[in-house]
């Protein structure tokens, strides 16, 4: 029923962004054909097991091959055929090495949107260099101003690399290529490299520093924890609260709430200089009621507030619960498809499959007979 309802995906089985990206594609309603290592998937093991197999799998079908083993490469070019995009997260060189390159790819399909997904792209001094989330968003510049101005930056969780920077990038990189191939009839490369997407995401603060409206210090600017109208506040149970209130209106009337709308001291918004001062006496009024009662007083105006959530409060949250922006699949909590469409609604197809479940049934639909099926079994590549 997704938007993407009749493409298909064929994606490499790997770890970190690109299954969250192959989930989106599929929670739009493509066709998604995971393949995995038959003998100890890399996205099966470790500290990603259940998040992957839980999660990132769901709505996707599931195929094992020994991706080294003969006719294993014949049988991803085949299923490539007919498919609109590939997704492989391997070190640069790797899908080369198993006959799998873009050259022999595009060659079986022209009209491929053939997406690679990793740390530091395709080219470069650092290409073959490891890496994760957080070094990633550190040669970005990304990393630097997270943090208070007496530690060092702090390491945030993988949002801002992985997911930002990678997952949705890619996404971004397949539709536009699909796009792009459904009019042209030619295929082609997306380099998606976490680097090149963390940096993308500092658009807007590039823009501030370029302009001499962000410093290079941390917490030293209005968005960045410095200034007491935009921050987290402990409260009285030793639960948080987040307030945003930028705009002039909206810092008048968290003033208002606080009872502050008469106190000169938080007259001028922008003195950054007072900033130290008036964040400490905030800090001391929200000590002094529960998230609970600031919620009572401050949730659903226009101050720009809202508690700060846990992974078990953020489902319950009426707002969330509204919307639907959690959901539930084979007994699981997690997040829900995104964005909202009117017209070709978003929704998980399915539970996450079980290593290789769908192995017969896929090779079978592109055009292997039962007796091929079998010989592949026997000599240990499906």
């Amino acid at each position: 029923m997704g938007p993407l309802a009749g493409k298909r995906i064929i994606e490499m089985g790997g770890i970190g962004p690109a299954p969250v990206c192959g989930m989106m594609l599929a929670d739009m309603g493509a066709e998604v054909i995971l393949i995995e290592r038959k003998a100890d998937p890399v996205n099966r093991t470790g500290m990603l097991e259940n998040a992957n197999a839980k999660i990132m799998n769901r709505g996707k079908k599931s195929i094992a091959i020994d991706l080294k083993g003969e006719g294993a490469t014949d049988i991803v070019l085949r299923l490539l055929r007919d498919a609109d995009g590939l997704i492989e997260a391997f070190r640069p060189g790797v899908m080369e090495r198993l006959g799998l390159g873009p050259e022999a790819c595009l060659e079986a399909n022209p009209r491929l949107a053939y997406g690679r997904m990793t740390g530091w792209g395709q080219n470069g001094p650092l290409a073959q260099a490891a890496g994760h989330d957080i070094n990633y968003v550190a040669l970005s510049g990304a990393l630097w101003y997270g943090g208070r101005a007496d530690s060092p930056p702090i390491v945030p969780p993988t949002l801002v690399g992985d997911i930002a920077g990678g997952s949705m990038l890619l996404a971004v990189g397949m539709l536009a290529a699909m796009l792009n191939a459904q009019s042209t009839g030619k295929g082609q490369v997306i380099d998606a490299a976490i680097s090149d997407g963390s940096a993308a995401a500092t658009s807007l603060l590039y823009a501030l520093f370029q302009n001499g409206q962000w410093s290079p210090q941390r917490q030293d600017n209005p968005l960045d924890g410095a200034s007491h109208w935009y921050d987290t506040y402990e409260t009285a149970d030793g639960k948080y609260v987040s307030v945003g209130s930028i705009e002039p209106q909206f810092y008048a009337l968290l003033l208002e709430k606080l009872g502050l709308a008469n106190d000169p001291d938080f007259a001028h918004q922008y003195d950054k200089l007072r900033w130290p001062n008036l964040k400490q006496r905030f800090a001391e009024l929200f000590r002094t009621k529960t998230r609970a009662q600031w919620c009572d007083l401050m949730e659903g105006t226009d101050i720009c507030f809202a508690p700060v959530l846990d992974f078990d409060e953020a489902p319950e949250h009426p707002h969330n619960r509204a919307r639907g922006t959690f959901t539930e699949v084979a007994g699981v909590k997690q997040p829900a498809p995104a964005p909202h469409f009117s017209e070709t609604r978003s929704e998980i197809a399915s539970a996450p499959p079980d290593l290789g479940q769908d192995t017969d049934k896929v090779l079978l639909s592109a055009g292997y007979s039962e007796a091929q099926l079998a010989n592949l079994r026997e000599q240990g590549v499906i």
